[in-house]
C-alpha cells in the first residue's frame, strides 16, 4: 500500500539558519478571503488504465500529501487554483498526459479545488518564459509552492510567481525542507546513508556532499559497479560509468573508512533478459566481486545485504535513496528487500528519498514503516547536495518573505 503522508497541518518552527530560514510560510500570506490563490503542486503521478483504456491515478500519495495546504487555503476563504505538470509532453499538447484523470481524483480528495491543464503543454514552462508566468498569475492575489518534487527546476511555475505575488511555502514543501535540511544540521549519530540506483553520474555530487556529513555511506545498485571497477575488480558486463571511475576512486581514497561496498553480487548470464512485466530469462548466479566476462551484476548478494542491514540497524539516522538491484525482477529483488526491511525496522530516524525508492517500498508493502517518505527523488538529493533549491530561493525573494520586510 502507498505510505500515508506525514505532513503536519501546523507550521514548522522557522530557524534562523538552514534551508528553512527566511522562507515565507502560509501564515505570512495576507488575508485570503475571496482571493484567487495559485498553488504549484506536484501531481506528476503514475497512471493506470482500465480494460477499456480509461486512465486513472494509480498512486495518489503525492496528491494526498498536498491536502494539508489545499484545505488550509480553502478554509480561509481562498479560491484555490492548483497547477502541475504530468509526464514529459515536451512543450506541446499530448493526450497521453492530459490532466483529466488527475482532475477526477482531485475532485474526490479536495472538492472545489480547480486544476489547470498540464503546465508542460506550453514550452514556456520549462524555458521559464516571463510571458507564460504572466498568464499563470493573471487574476491571482497570492502564490503557494507546495511542489517539493519540482522545486529543483528553475521552471516558470516554480521561480516566476514569487516575483509577482505574495508567496509562501506550503505545508508539504516546508516539511520536506525541515526534515531533509535537518539531516545536514544535527542528525542523530551514527548517520548512515544508503544510496543505490543506476548511474554514478547522476549522484557523484551528492555522494561527495553526503560523505562530509555521514558516518557510513552504503553503496548499492548499478552505481556500485563503478566503485568496484575503481578498486580494480572485474565487473563483467555490469553497468559502469566509465567517465566517473576516477571520481569514485578519489572518493574511496578520501573516505576509505566510510564507504561500504558490496562483497558479493547476483548476476545474469550473457544473453539473459531482465523480467519486469514478463518473466525474465537466463541463468542467474552468485559471485563475489569478480564477475566473469559477459555476466551482468543486477543485485547485491546475500552477504552484502546482511552486512548492509547490520550497518543500518545501528544507525541513529538513516537516509535511503535508490534500490539495491533491479527489484522489479524477483530474481534481483532480495538485496532491496533486505535493505528495505532493515530501514523499516531501524531504531533510528529513517528517511526515504522519493523516486524509485518509494516504488520499492510500495512493492514490498513497507511504505508505512519508515519515519518520513519524501515526495521528491531528484529534489531531495539536490537539497542534500547544495543545501538549497531554485524554488526555495525564489520564495525567499518574495516581497512578503521574512527577510524582505
Amino acid at each position: 500500500m502507498p505510505p500515508e503522508p506525514s505532513v503536519p497541518p501546523e507550521p514548522p518552527v522557522r530557524p534562523e539558519s538552514g534551508p528553512l530560514a527566511g522562507l515565507p510560510l502560509l501564515e505570512d500570506l495576507p488575508p485570503l478571503e475571496g482571493v484567487r490563490v495559485l498553488v504549484r503542486v506536484d501531481f506528476n503521478v503514475p497512471l493506470g488504465h482500465t480494460r477499456d483504456e480509461q486512465a486513472f491515478v494509480a498512486d495518489d500519495f503525492r496528491m494526498r500529501s498536498a491536502l494539508p495546504t489545499l484545505t488550509w487555503l480553502a478554509g480561509r476563504g481562498a479560491e484555490v487554483i492548483a497547477c502541475s505538470h504530468l509526464g514529459r509532453p515536451k512543450g506541446k499538447v499530448d493526450p497521453r498526459y492530459d490532466m483529466a484523470p488527475v482532475r477526477a481524483r482531485l475532485a474526490e480528495l479536495a472538492p472545489g479545488v480547480t486544476l489547470l491543464d498540464n503546465l508542460r503543454f506550453d514550452p514556456g514552462e520549462e524555458s521559464n518564459d516571463p510571458a507564460f508566468v504572466d498568464r499563470l498569475v493573471e487574476g491571482c492575489g497570492a502564490y503557494v509552492n507546495d511542489a517539493f518534487g519540482s522545486s529543483h527546476r528553475a521552471h516558470a511555475s516554480i521561480v516566476g510567481p514569487p516575483g509577482r505575488l505574495p508567496s509562501a511555502a506550503g505545508r508539504l514543501l516546508a516539511r520536506e525542507v525541515e526534515v531533509l535540511g535537518g539531516l545536514l544540521v544535527e542528525p542523530r549519530r551514527p548517520f548512515v546513508a544508503v544510496v543505490g540506483g543506476a548511474k554514478v553520474a547522476d549522484k557523484i555530487g551528492v555522494l561527495r556532499a553526503l560523505l562530509s556529513h555521514v558516518d557510513r555511506l552504503v553503496v548499492g545498485g548499478g552505481m556500485a559497479f563503478t566503485f568496484l571497477a575503481a578498486q580494480g575488480h572485474r565487473v563483467g558486463a555490469s553497468l559502469v560509468d566509465a567517465g566517473h571511475v576516477s571520481d569514485c576512486g578519489r572518493l574511496l581514497e578520501e573516505y576509505a573508512d566510510a564507504v561500504v561496498l558490496p562483497s558479493d553480487v547476483v548476476a545474469l548470464t550473457p544473453g539473459g533478459v531482465v523480467g519486469q512485466d514478463t518473466p525474465g530469462t537466463g541463468e542467474v548466479r552468485h559471485f563475489g566481486v569478480e564477475i566473469p566476462a559477459g555476466w551482468r551484476g543486477l543485485d547485491i548478494g546475500p552477504e552484502s545485504a546482511g552486512n548492509y542491514a547490520e550497518v543500518v540497524a545501528g544507525a541513529g539516522t538513516v537516509f535511503w535513496n535508490g534500490p539495491m538491484g533491479v527489484f522489479e525482477d524477483e530474481r534481483f529483488a532480495a538485496g532491496t528487500r533486505t535493505v528495505a526491511a532493515a530501514v523499516a525496522e531501524a531504531r533510528g530516524f529513517s528517511v526515504v528519498g522519493g523516486g524509485d525508492t518509494v516504488a520499492a517500498l510500495d512493492h514490498l508493502r513497507l511504505g508505512n514503516e519508515v519515519d518520513y517518505v519524501s515526495t521528491g527523488g531528484g529534489a531531495s538529493l539536490e537539497l542534500l547536495e547544495h543545501g538549497d533549491l531554485p524554488g526555495l530561493d525564489a520564495l525567499r525573494h518574495a516581497a512578503n518573505a521574512p527577510g524582505a520586510r
